[in-house]
């Protein structure tokens, strides 16, 4: 099968990309690097371009048989003050995809959504049929794709799987690819980067969360485990069966002063941190329930927070080209 991946060059594409091509799917990655690495699609053929760019989308799609899509902006703080910026690509681009996929008769598509398209949900672990009430820009675009999809499967009979993530985290087992933004905001290579002293003391936002230590609590899911959960759905809708939205997670949460002591753990480093207040529209604990993808998709993480951070440790040496234990 010919797998067209939307946003390859980046973090979750660049590792899905990995494993499609080790099930012997054929990958074509096309990404226009505004936020993707090139070296992180080495190995691929790769495409440059945008989704906003008919005429690349309409020659890029051309027999491919299937799409994962996963351009997307992703800050959630940028998204309030910015939201022209999220709605343009997130919701005009991922609009221009389904309408050019159409167009080229292609009717599957696995689509990284997110936990953001619950908002604060009034109960844990999150179910995927509770209300869908996203607090910020982010999470209304990408509510705003999952309603087409389902516009899109009624009208056109366009199949779709979408995958709803919550916190992705750890790197490839290789060292060779693995988490980078700019700028980084997640905890856990910002709390390495503390740990190896070379970046700024962690910021912990709020101790004082209705929670046992008082930090916030989330769930962590490896991002090879989350590859994983995109070939299950690949092979979900392969199969013929009906379009899903499921959530990823592990179903086990852990605090932020839980994530500080497995790094130090795995280091041998103290992480330095001070804790400032929190965080506006933050959640006290976002944890998946993942029965249903474990149900509809046969899929299961496998990896817990020690190998998660034990990956991104290696992917954080492997990329500054030294040892720092």
């Amino acid at each position: 099968m010919v797998v067209l991946v939307i946003g390859g060059a980046g973090y979750i594409g660049s590792h899905t990309a990995r494993a499609l091509k080790a099930v012997g799917h054929e990958v074509i990655i096309f990404d226009n690097l505004s936020t993707g690495y090139e070296f992180l699609a080495a190995g691929f053929k790769l495409v440059k371009g945008d989704v906003l760019d008919k005429s690349a989308l309409t020659s890029v799609l051309s027999g491919c048989d299937a799409i994962m899509h996963f351009a997307a902006h992703a800050y959630v703080g940028e998204s309030v003050t910015n939201p022209r910026k999220y709605f343009r690509n997130n919701v005009e681009g991922g609009l221009a995809l389904l309408n050019a996929a159409v167009d080229a008769g292609i009717n599957k598509i696995i689509f990284s959504s997110t936990c953001a398209v619950y908002g604060v949900p009034a109960k844990v672990p999150i179910e995927e049929n509770i209300p869908r009430q996203p607090v910020n820009p982010y999470g209304v675009s990408k509510l705003f794709f999952e309603q087409a999809l389902e516009a899109y499967d009624r009208a056109y009979g366009f199949r779709y799987a979408s995958l709803r993530y919550f916190n992705a985290a750890g790197a490839d087992e290789s060292g060779e690819i693995g988490e980078l933004h700019e700028p980084e905001t997640h905890l856990i290579p910002l709390a390495l980067r503390a740990a190896a002293g070379v970046g700024p003391a962690l910021q912990v936002f709020g101790s004082d969360y209705p929670t046992p230590d008082g930090t916030c609590i989330r769930d962590y899911i490896h991002v090879n485990d989350l590859a994983t959960a995109h070939l299950r759905a690949l092979e979900h809708l392969e199969a013929g069966k009906e379009s899903v939205a499921v959530n990823v997670g592990t179903g086990v949460g852990e605090s932020v002063r839980e994530v500080i002591s497995a790094v130090e753990k795995v280091t041998g480093k103290s992480v330095p941190h001070t804790v400032v207040p929190r965080r506006p529209g933050d959640p006290p604990a976002l944890v998946a329930n993942p029965a249903k993808a474990q149900s509809l998709l046969n899929w299961k993480a496998t990896r817990g927070l020690n190998e998660i951070v034990s990956t991104a440790w290696s992917w954080e040496e492997h990329r500054r080209g030294v040892r720092v234990r």
